[in-house]
């Protein structure tokens, strides 16, 4: 038997950040929380996280610990604590089920995963909502395991609330971002941080560092106030066009159609067309109350706020040939 963890090549992790450097599975470095202390659980965690490799093991087992296990009011242990396997290609991959503990007390949790015999890519989407101690995977023997088929685009990092975190779809991999990531064989980082994405500068000076392709940001749930929306969002706009000049923005305001949402949809476009009369040719603007659509609107959300699986499925509609164009992908 052959055993791997996470931090064994030839697997690789991707969606985190500086995971080569400190072989941490977290989002935010103990200086970035020192900062922001509000992120110190979330900052921990990493939503979108995805551990890939090709193998023609016809089985395999994987075996996760998690430091932390809680229950998610809006989501089931399904979508928050479990892992999802996916193999084959990602644009057509198949899904070969979920890595979950029987209840909320058991931090130690395994599964035999089965698949066919040729070589292909397995992605493993890491659970979402909990901090990650260790993870094994086992092969037989006889089985070659290989560095993944690398992305064809990206990284792009997604900036927001817990609608950009995932909440509330059944799986991780519904999540609009993760749409997109599988649609479009692109590499990402998930920065949605539930409640608590209010663009701070210190949050945008730390994106700054991440190596990126495209950054897309739509915190307005987060912002307390319209006031604090305006007060912060061109601002981190700005701050994240000072590293990068030449960086294709794609700014976002919240799903849903309802005139209370009105005066935060022209805060965020404003920011968009200031920078537009500025001669910024690498900005894009995408109205939230398009993203599901008009028939049966009401059946895509968990809440009337967190879109449920069909909601991310229209969202995911509605980013994707704005996302190609800012990346450059044939449309």
């Amino acid at each position: 038997m052959k055993v791997l963890r996470f931090t064994d090549s030839p697997i690789k992790v991707f969606g985190v950040p500086f995971f080569r450097e400190n072989q941490r599975l977290e989002r935010l470095p103990d200086s970035i929380i020192k900062e922001l202390p509000n992120l110190s659980h979330l900052g921990k965690r990493c939503p979108g996280a995805r551990l890939c490799f090709r193998t023609d093991a016809e089985s395999f087992d994987v075996k996760i610990t998690l430091k932390t296990l809680s229950p998610d009011i809006g989501m089931s242990i399904y979508a928050c604590q479990s892992a999802a396997v996916l193999t084959g290609n990602r644009k057509s991959f198949r899904f070969e089920g979920l890595i979950f503990p029987p209840d909320y007390n058991t931090k130690t949790f395994g599964r035999t995963v089965r698949k066919s015999a040729a070589m292909e890519d397995v992605t493993i989407f890491l659970p979402r909502n909990e901090v990650i101690d260790d993870l094994s995977l086992s092969f037989p023997d006889e089985a070659v395991i290989l560095a993944p088929t690398p992305y064809d685009y990206g990284p792009v990092l997604f900036y927001g609330s817990s609608i950009t975190e995932g909440g509330c779809c059944q799986n991780i991999f519904n999540s609009y971002n993760a749409i997109l990531s599988n649609r479009l064989n692109m590499d990402y980082y998930n920065f949605g941080f539930s409640g608590n994405a209010k663009g701070e500068l210190i949050m945008a000076d730390y994106i700054n560092t991440i190596p990126m392709k495209a950054f897309i940001y739509d915190y307005d749930h987060n912002a307390p106030t319209p006031g604090h929306l305006r007060e912060t969002h061109e601002p981190f706009f700005l701050r994240i066009r000072e590293k990068n000049p030449d960086l294709p923005v794609i700014m976002m305001t919240r799903p849903g159609k309802t005139d209370l949402y009105d005066e935060r949809r022209a805060i965020v476009k404003a920011t968009y067309e200031n920078a537009l009369s500025r001669g910024d040719k690498n900005v894009y603007f995408i109205d939230g109350q398009t993203f599901f659509g008009e028939d049966d609107r009401n059946l895509c959300t968990a809440d009337n706020i967190h879109p449920n699986d069909l909601g991310f499925y229209r969202m995911a509609n509605v980013i994707e040939p704005v996302l190609k164009k800012a990346l450059g992908i044939q449309l």
